[in-house]
């Protein structure tokens, strides 16, 4: 009993600085919930315009996945951690200079280096949550660190209007200065303590050289059919995630309702949904029951965001991460099953559709400027969760015998 209490002490103290890290994964993606409408008001942006700005937060992902990896393979995972963090600085100093100029331009630079220190820090810190402690409950602590993340995604809107003491409405781009500085010199002090925080700096794993050439080629991917599906789902997954979560804000404002904190509705969804799975899963449903289940429920809420009375559609976005929260731990797992040899490069392929981030808040809003409408928008997202609810019952079987 000592030894298993003496070994969840030693988890206990990195687990809490990897949860701060995770924080502020959340936070820095938040900023695109709050600078989503701001941009609206001050640089008259439009929907796909604005919309930009989570564009160029997940393309990195395409781009920074690969030499992510490398960077902890060099240096580990303390070190990548702050030189995250040290990107993340510069980007809010590149903010700054966008405030200052009113250049939509350099909006979208700076989110593009936000959304770089944010590849970087994903792939040091989810693997890295697996070796603080037994495999068989790796599940839970990640799902601690989900809710310390999306916890994080509303605070950035709190956060910056309280400091400036205005509302949304209210806010101009010179306003953005003191608030911006202020995040920057945090995420300076965080890369500090990534670097002394009492974390062991262990090396992944890596295969040898007889391994590594007995790899197959990329074209094998033809092979695992129910991988590329799963690809297909996680983009399109991201994507409506993404939607349900960056603009709840800018959706009640459109709708005239008052106040700053609609962020907080889908955070509270996807917390609801980690909370269910940390407990329920698999102790009382598979992880494969538990996606179909989120997904019919995203469904749901997608359709009455987009059809239930205006003014009280948003709060049905809750519904949509409340099912959204459950598939990312599922997705990985159904698509990555029977992979045998290409099970790295299969993590490879889904660790790019991240990008789905990028992709489908664009289209969402081309389709808001298209029908003038914020509202219909989100159907959207619609087929993005019927093509998800598909392959939870059917596309993951798919194999090549």
């Amino acid at each position: 009993m000592s030894n298993s209490v003496q070994k969840s002490q030693r988890i206990l103290v990195p687990l809490a600085f990897v949860g701060l890290m995770f924080f502020s994964l959340g936070f820095a993606l938040g900023i695109n919930s709050f600078l989503m409408p701001v941009l609206r008001n001050s640089l008259s942006a439009t929907g796909a315009q604005s919309n930009l700005l989570l564009a160029a937060t997940f393309l990195p992902f395409i781009i920074f996945g690969i030499p992510a990896v490398r960077c902890i393979e060099h240096i580990g995972y303390k070190k990548t951690m702050a030189v995250s963090f040290a990107l993340f600085a510069c980007a809010f100093g590149l903010f700054i200079l966008a405030a200052k100029t009113a250049s939509f331009a350099w909006f979208l630079v700076a989110s593009a280096l936000s959304g770089t220190a944010n590849c970087v820090l994903q792939a040091s810190v989810n693997p890295y949550v697996t070796i603080l402690g037994p495999m068989e409950s790796a599940a839970q602590r990640i799902s601690i660190m989900g809710i310390c993340n999306k916890l994080a995604w509303p605070v950035t809107t709190v956060f910056i209007t309280g400091v400036i003491s205005k509302s949304i409405e209210e806010i101009t781009l010179p306003d953005l200065n003191m608030p911006f500085l202020m995040i920057a010199g945090i995420f300076v002090l965080l890369g500090i303590i990534a670097l002394i925080a009492p974390l062991p700096d262990v090396k992944p794993e890596t295969a040898n050289a007889e391994e590594s050439t007995e790899r197959p080629p990329m074209s094998t991917i033809s092979k695992y059919p129910h991988l590329i599906l799963g690809a297909i789902a996680l983009f399109i997954y991201v994507g409506v995630e993404t939607i349900s979560l960056a603009t709840a804000t800018d959706y009640a404002k459109s709708l005239g309702l008052t106040g700053d904190n609609w962020g907080f509705i889908p955070s509270f969804g996807m917390i609801a949904g980690y909370l269910v799975g940390a407990f329920c899963i698999p102790r009382f449903i598979s992880q494969v029951k538990a996606f179909q289940i989120c997904a019919i429920v995203a469904l749901a809420g997608s359709i009455l965001t987009a059809f239930a009375p205006a003014s009280i559609s948003v709060w049905f976005i809750f519904l949509m991460t409340l099912g959204c929260s459950l598939m990312w731990p599922a997705l990985w797992p159904m698509a990555m099953t029977d992979l045998g040899n290409f099970t790295e490069r299969g993590s490879s392929l889904l660790t790019m559709a991240i990008a789905g981030g990028a992709v489908m808040p664009w289209i969402r809003g081309i389709v808001e400027d298209a029908c003038s409408s914020f509202q219909l928008s989100f159907i959207v997202c619609i087929p993005c969760f019927l093509f998800i609810l598909w392959y939870g019952f059917w596309g993951y079987k798919i194999r090549k015998h």
